[in-house]
């Protein structure tokens, strides 16, 4: 298994690219696009997606918390989607649009606490029992006694968080259940270095169009058109003013470092020009990350522990879907051989399959909800049944 496979399943992401002096210690070439073939980053509003966004308000005796979501469908099971850790339910948009046109369901995307646009009293309290609740809590306050059919489908953090959330019984309705790229082993095997990893990624960026650019070119998301509607839920504005020198984001390989003057060959300063370029990146407001994965460490191995037999005894269809078939760990492996759930392996995909690859998702989990007569097909969607 290669390092890149074996970050940890909370929405990790590949480390920055090298600098001007690789590990090779020769300098790399400008990261420049040709005339014709440069890509738009520009950011894609949610509306595109899905159909309506709202605020669900869970009131208790200490007070209220405030849980966005995004919603497409009026007919059918719930798929109730939970993100990866420093993702947010915009990383659903694009599943959200292959899904709908195929079955008859109804999506509800949620921003989990600490997350996208959700406002909690205690936002740093990310435990599995709590976030379990939320999702609970949520379910309760938007459908009462006359709960729908529920799917819980979670990416990464949020694939544990429905398996926790499922194994508690926080929703009586529950219909199936759906992992997506998550096994306790390899989960497990990278928490030892996943602080490295998260200091490796770059603090800030210019701009919107700068971080989708970024998550691209990373690889973190390998679709662009998920990256323009997802990134948005993943940084926000820093807060106050640009400080002199943050304003330049730290992106090696997309924005140029300062170097060493040098005169072209008409005997212009390069330098003079990329200050004359950056008078403009200064007076743009910052983008940073929406949420300090670092500062959650102490929650990951309740995240992971124990996950593949929570899954395994959960009383529903279950399915799983990875990105490579070594991700497997034992337990998961003895379950599959056994027959307690399906998986589907897609390759040539990153940790966000549901971003890289939402057609073949959003293909996947319709035929498990129509294989077990959950829900019907629509637009002359045909079924194809895994071999495993």
């Amino acid at each position: 298994m290669s390092a890149l496979e074996k970050q940890l399943q909370l929405g990790r992401l590949p480390p920055r690219a090298p600098g001007p002096a690789g590990g090779s210690g020769q300098a790399l070439p400008k990261m420049r696009m040709g005339p014709g073939r440069k890509r738009d980053y520009s950011p894609v509003p949610w509306s595109q997606y899905f159909e309506s966004m709202e605020d669900v308000v869970v009131e208790s005796d200490t007070g209220k918390d405030t849980f966005r979501i995004y919603k497409s469908g009026s007919e059918g099971p719930v798929l109730l989607l939970l993100h990866g850790g420093g993702h947010s339910a915009l990383s659903w948009a694009v599943f959200t649009a292959a899904i709908i046109n195929r079955i008859q369901c109804r999506i509800v995307a949620l921003d989990l606490r600490g997350h996208g646009e959700t406002k909690v009293r205690n936002p740093e309290d990310l435990s599995a029992e709590t976030m379990s609740k939320d999702v609970g809590n949520v379910v309760e306050a938007m459908y009462g006694d006359l709960c729908p059919p529920i799917m819980l489908i979670g990416h990464s953090m949020g694939g544990a968080i429905a398996v926790h959330t499922a194994a508690s019984n926080q929703v009586p309705s529950l219909l199936g259940l759906c992992m997506i790229d998550v096994v306790e082993g390899t989960a497990m095997d990278a928490l030892n270095s996943m602080q490295n990893f998260l200091r490796s990624r770059p603090k800030t960026f210019k701009s919107l169009e700068n971080a989708i650019e970024w998550s691209v070119k990373s690889g973190q998301i390998r679709n662009l058109e998920s990256a323009r509607v997802s990134m948005v839920g993943q940084v926000k504005q820093c807060e106050g003013a640009a400080s002199p020198g943050s304003s330049k984001a730290i992106v090696e390989g997309i924005i140029e470092e300062e170097e060493e003057e040098e005169e072209d060959e008409n005997g212009e300063s390069v330098n003079k020009r990329k200050k004359d370029d950056d008078t403009e990146a200064k007076k743009e407001v910052p983008y940073t990350w929406r949420i300090e994965l670092a500062k959650t460490e102490k929650y990951w191995d309740g995240w992971f522990r124990g996950l593949s037999n929570l899954f395994l005894n959960c009383p529903v269809p279950k399915l799983l879907l990875l990105a490579g078939v070594d991700r497997l760990d034992k337990d998961l492996t003895i379950g599959q051989m056994q027959g307690k759930f399906q998986m589907q392996v897609l390759p040539q995909c990153g940790h966000a399959v549901h971003e890289d690859a939402p057609d073949k998702v959003a293909e996947a989990v319709a035929t498990f909800l129509v294989r077990h007569r959950f829900t019907e097909p629509i637009g002359g969607f045909q079924c194809v049944f895994p071999a495993c």
